[in-house]
């Protein structure tokens, strides 16, 4: 797997008057789904091209598992390097199986081999084969075509896929089921992943860390939970919605709502400490009981209460109602 890194990295365009990127720093670890979150013209797009060399930095430097990128051939690098964009851009000439084997085939591939590759991957971005390999571009709806295009980007087996807003243009249904289908293949490749989007739920959702920029300057990096949580600047409080209740219910965990000095109750249903705000909630609604206790690692860590969960979301600034209950 395939680890990034970008050291105090400043991107500035002939003309402009700020850099698209101004000294941004961070870590991608291996294995990773990283999201680059932020509004139009913050400097995601930049940041991503600069990986595998579409624009290379004015100063800093991006580094793939330790080497940085001006230092490895252009061309070398890309054909390493899965990339799936919002246009797609299959070959209209070439069917879905020769748009799909085009990069094993660049680099030297025509092996039996890569054509059973093809077959496994169209199955795997949920396209039966015999029904769709001799299908051309044309013949293809919106959702499919983006299939092959992220078919195609794992044809070489790249160890990093960059994905520039690649749901962007499909209805939510489709982008729903992208989404799912992305985070199946991660189970089972486990790639490093860099990810462009503005789309809040998208990025909580993929997202194992959030690089949140704004014009060109990282605001802040954490996991979702810790974005909301704990957003570092009022830009990221405002863009993520960390006063949201929704989302609060969603990604915050049960841990962030422990009842201090309360011990649990041996009848207590239990609750895995994995679990978010709105199951615990949906739990005792259901059940009847205002306590739940939470269990990590077969042992008991404290309790969560309605009340408590209350506090804990008009603490961060949640607006349950007007009288503050649930």
């Amino acid at each position: 797997m395939t680890s990034i890194t970008f050291e105090h990295v400043t991107k500035r365009f002939p003309g402009a008057n700020a850099p698209a990127i101004a000294d941004v720093s961070f870590d991608v670890p291996s294995g990773a789904i990283c999201m680059l979150l932020g509004t139009s013209g913050s400097g995601k797009t930049t940041l991503l091209r600069m990986v595998n060399r579409l624009g290379d930095p004015t100063s800093g430097q991006v580094l793939i598992d330790g080497i940085p990128t001006v230092e490895q051939d252009a061309i070398s690098l890309r054909r390493r390097v899965g990339y799936v964009i919002q246009q797609v851009g299959l070959l209209p000439h070439l069917t879905v199986a020769e748009n799909v084997r085009i990069v094993p085939a660049i680099i030297g591939d025509r092996s039996p081999a890569s054509h059973q590759r093809v077959d496994a991957l169209l199955e795997q971005v949920g396209l039966p084969p015999d029904e769709y390999r001799a299908r051309y571009p044309a013949q293809l709806s919106g959702g499919q075509a983006q299939r092959v295009g992220l078919a195609r980007a794992l044809a070489a087996d790249p160890s990093l896929l960059l994905m520039d807003e690649p749901f962007g243009a499909l209805d939510a249904i489709t982008r729903h089921r992208m989404q799912d289908e992305l985070l199946n293949i991660q189970r089972t490749m486990q790639k490093t992943l860099l990810f462009v989007t503005h789309d809040v739920d998208e990025a909580f959702k993929l997202g194992d860390h959030i690089a949140v920029l704004s014009e060109g300057r990282l605001e802040q990096v954490g996991s979702p939970v810790e974005l909301l949580a704990a957003p570092a600047t009022p830009f990221v409080s405002r863009l993520v919605g960390a006063d949201n209740i929704l989302r609060q219910f969603e990604y915050l965990p049960v841990t962030t709502a422990l009842e201090p000095g309360i011990a649990p109750d041996a009848l207590a249903e239990r609750i895995p400490a994995s679990e978010t705000l709105l199951p615990a909630v949906l739990r005792m609604m259901r059940s009847g009981q205002s306590t739940l206790a939470v269990e990590a690692d077969g042992e008991i860590r404290g309790v969560v209460t309605l009340a408590g969960i209350s506090r804990s979301v008009r603490a961060r600034g949640g607006d349950i109602s007007e009288s503050g209950h649930l």
